[in-house]
């Protein structure tokens, strides 16, 4: 599965690592555990992304490597050797750093979810993997490369975020497996749980506050809408990246099958979470309205507004819902 990575990266001598924008935790674990390959082949490389490390997840990088892109300062960078991008296919997820990515000599994608069809560049792809740490890590392993305690930190604290604690649907054997040589590399479960889940500021709890009271179901309460409008963080003073797991609540009940959170901040376009247990594949939706994801989980923009998002995402869940 890795010899194309192998190939490429005998190809250059400097590499430019990125991820979705905003980036996760198992984004930013992926980038770091290549960052951590690529030191031990003796290559050249930036760890760059479109916005800042959102607030809840700058502990993983201990070492501040990973920079926010910067035209003046990084302009000439992308020609001089490969891009790599972890944890999306579709280099519109990445930000505005897109159009750099595309003037580097070679990409390389790693990316574990659903792909679309019509992807075109080289890389791998393993949407039977619980997250893309998973396959970096594995990668790790073939190359027989050690992480350092740091990365082997990150590298399990983004398992963990995108798996729900190894709870999640796509969580198997090979999750397991790259766990557990995390943990042999010194990894403490327990502090990467405090980070993840014992470590934010009370404005998210008064923001999850205002996501509930807009509680809605739809379709024989099958379906639950949340709806967060700038106003709410406005009077919080809570930021989007607050809003982390909110769209899984809903879940809770067994009645509840689709989760949908509309969340209106200072940009253009809405943003849109989708969440599903069963075999509601929301991805697709999510890819209908322009967005991806996996099939349990995923999101898409919107520019309507949020009335109208809320109408047409309906519509087509319930539509999804009703297929045998």
């Amino acid at each position: 599965m890795f010899e194309k990575l192998t190939q490429f990266l005998q190809n250059y001598d400097f590499f430019i690592i990125t991820t979705h924008d905003p980036a996760d935790a198992d984004g930013i674990g992926a980038q770091l555990v290549l960052a951590n390959i690529l030191r031990k082949k003796e290559k050249q490389y930036r760890i760059i992304n479109s916005s800042p490390i959102p607030e809840q997840f700058r502990f993983m990088d201990t070492h501040n490597i990973i920079e926010q892109w910067d035209d003046e300062q990084h302009g000439d960078l992308p020609e001089q050797g490969g891009a790599i991008v972890v944890d999306t296919a579709d280099l519109h997820f990445t930000g505005y750093i897109r159009d750099a990515i595309c003037r580097s000599q070679e990409i390389f994608v790693i990316d574990h979810h659903e792909t679309k069809p019509n992807f075109t560049f080289s890389g791998i792809y393993n949407p039977g993997a619980a997250s893309t740490c998973e396959i970096t890590v594995e990668i790790a392993q073939e190359s027989d490369i050690s992480l350092d305690p740091d990365t082997a930190f990150a590298a399990y604290t983004g398992i963990t975020y995108d798996t729900g604690f190894f709870a999640y649907q796509k969580t198997g054997a090979g999750t397991f497996r790259a766990a557990l040589a995390l943990l042999e590399a010194g990894v403490n479960p327990n502090e990467a749980y405090k980070r993840l889940c014992e470590n934010s500021s009370t404005r998210v709890l008064f923001l999850q506050q205002k996501a509930l009271a807009s509680l809605t179901l739809h379709c024989e309460n099958r379906v639950a809408t949340q709806v967060l409008r700038k106003e709410d963080f406005t009077e919080t003073g809570a930021l989007p990246e607050d809003t982390d797991g909110f769209v899984n609540y809903p879940l809770r009940a067994k009645e509840i099958i689709v989760s949908l959170m509309i969340k209106e901040t200072s940009g253009q376009k809405l943003r849109c979470s989708l969440r599903s247990k069963g075999n509601v594949n929301v991805a697709k939706i999510a890819q209908d309205l322009g967005g991806g994801g996996h099939v349990n989980a995923s999101g898409f923009k919107s520019t309507m507004d949020i009335e109208q998002t809320l109408s047409v995402a309906l519509t087509m869940i319930q539509k999804h819902m009703d297929k045998p």
